[in-house]
């Protein structure tokens, strides 16, 4: 018989085996996976190259924010489920399961995205890859051997995963390493052959084009929370945890600059527009040389592989402790024997980026915006809880404690509040990011499976530090009572 999620054995853990370098190698990387390829001319396009700089400024400092409210919280509560942990502790089981949903959906649909962008960037360095037809979805053929590729490489990143979480975080570091290299590339290529010139003009769109750049912010820069959902399995003291929240921010918002700056130096604003993948002919047109645009695509590919990775481990983590706590299946709450990674949640995301190439090209906007909002109502929630803490249990163990021990955290965790109904906003009817009607649907459908999870939660678990065990006693209670029932 299946041992039931709340009956948590006490052996049933997962491994300290990550460090300093592996923790940081799976935030930073998670970050930074295909968009800087492909939507930077966009991004120079809608906003000028300065105006696309100052709005990526914005949400890196808007990401950071919320990164401090992580890096305490994370620092305080080391446990694997990040979101999962503050919530149930500072707001209660339902707002956690809300909360932990949200970031949930955020991470399986990029790493669907990623599925489907590895064929498309494929296609880039093997014209040839379209054969053997199959059907359309939204006006987009979808070929046999292109969905193959992404299919064929979600088994295998599923299978990394399956085998161990550094055997994950050393995969990573290996693919993290190459996309430095790319981008110091990227650096000397823009000294050497990129012009100032081209950066013109440096504002445009107004404040159109300046939120056009903004609204990408939660899909560029979802994946810093990775380094809670891991925080289990990380052998470094827990202060230390938290600042690499912070680090790993501070890395991507310099990346995405860098890449804007030297990609508009490479070409003009005209040029751009018309290129079939920006940041790939800007680099090759810096080099005057076809094979360096395919050696930036394969920094592409490094940063889809990295992205794909950390998220694939975080989703699977969040899910593996909302069974742990019984607010999921406890099928989802199933550790390897061997590995003592979360197997089940790890073959049901990784099944879903398996299909999601079959869909066809079209998923890659639908599932962005699809998940986007979602990632942004988990961010708001933290932010929320860390004031809600900071109120409420003033003496909590802090190892990192954020804006000192005045009012200075509570400060900062308004702001980040502030910020991310600011950002939600952005979704609204009218906004700059409304969303069109099918990631809406996709939206829809992914809130109403959480809705049935939901409302299985007993409603009177209070917070606290001890509501998991409360919970999971409400749970036994009732399966108990259930058990009895059904016996007479």
């Amino acid at each position: 018989m299946e041992r039931n999620a709340v009956d948590k054995p006490e052996d049933a853990s997962l491994l300290k085996v990550l460090g300093n370098w592996d923790v940081l190698a799976l935030g930073f990387g998670a970050m930074i996976g295909f968009g800087w390829v492909v939507l930077t001319g966009d991004w120079i396009g809608s906003a000028g190259t300065l105006g696309a700089v100052l709005a990526m400024t914005a949400g890196g400092v808007i990401m950071g924010v919320v990164g401090l409210t992580y890096a305490e919280l994370t620092a305080a509560m080391p446990k694997a489920g990040g979101e999962h942990n503050f919530l149930l502790r500072g707001m209660g089981p339902r707002w956690s399961f809300i909360g932990s949903w949200g970031i949930v959906g955020g991470y399986v649909t990029i790493v669907m995205f990623e599925a489907v962008a590895l064929p498309r960037t494929a296609l880039y360095l093997f014209p040839g890859l379209n054969q053997v037809p199959l059907w359309e979805v939204a006006g987009s053929q979808v070929y046999l051997t292109w969905a193959l590729v992404g299919a064929i490489a979600a088994v295998v990143i599923t299978t990394i995963n399956i085998l161990g979480v550094k055997f994950a975080s050393v995969a990573q570091t290996f693919v993290v390493v190459l996309l430095l290299v790319i981008g110091l590339m990227l650096v000397v290529g823009s000294f050497t052959g990129g012009s100032t010139n081209n950066m013109e003009p440096l504002f445009t769109g107004g404040t159109t084009g300046f939120f056009a750049v903004l609204v990408v912010v939660p899909f560029l820069f979802v994946g810093f929370d990775v380094i809670p959902q891991s925080a289990e399995e990380v052998n470094i003291p827990a202060r230390q945890i938290g600042r690499l929240v912070v680090i790993a921010v501070l890395l991507a918002s310099i990346w995405y600059v860098m890449t804007i700056l030297t990609t508009s130096s490479a070409m003009s604003a005209a040029e751009l527009g018309e290129a079939d993948i920006a940041t790939a002919d800007a680099f090759g047109a810096m080099f005057s040389s076809d094979f360096m645009s395919k050696l930036l695509i394969a920094g592409g590919i490094a940063g889809i592989l990295t992205s794909w990775n950390s998220l694939l481990l975080g989703a699977s983590r969040l899910m593996y402790s909302m069974a742990r706590s019984g607010m999921l299946p406890a099928w989802f709450g199933k550790l390897h024997p061997k590995f003592r990674t979360p197997i089940n949640a790890l073959l049901f995301i990784g099944g879903l980026s398996v299909v999601a190439p079959f869909l066809g090209e079209a998923m890659l906007g639908w599932l962005v915006d699809s998940g986007s909002p979602s990632i942004v109502i988990a961010y708001l929630l933290v932010a929320v809880v860390f004031v809600v803490l900071r109120r409420r249990e003033p003496l909590m163990d802090r190892p990192l404690r954020v804006g000192g021990k005045g009012n200075g955290g509570l400060l900062i965790g308004g702001a980040a509040v502030v910020l991310c109904i600011g950002l939600l906003s952005l979704y609204l009817p009218g906004m700059p990011a409304f969303l069109d009607v099918p990631p809406w649907i996709l939206f829809g459908v992914w809130w109403a499976l959480g809705a049935f999870f939901l409302l299985r939660i007993p409603t009177r678990i209070t917070p606290g530090e001890d509501a998991e065990h409360r919970l999971l006693d409400a749970l036994k209670e009732r399966r108990a009572l259930a058990t009895g029932s059904s016996s007479r």
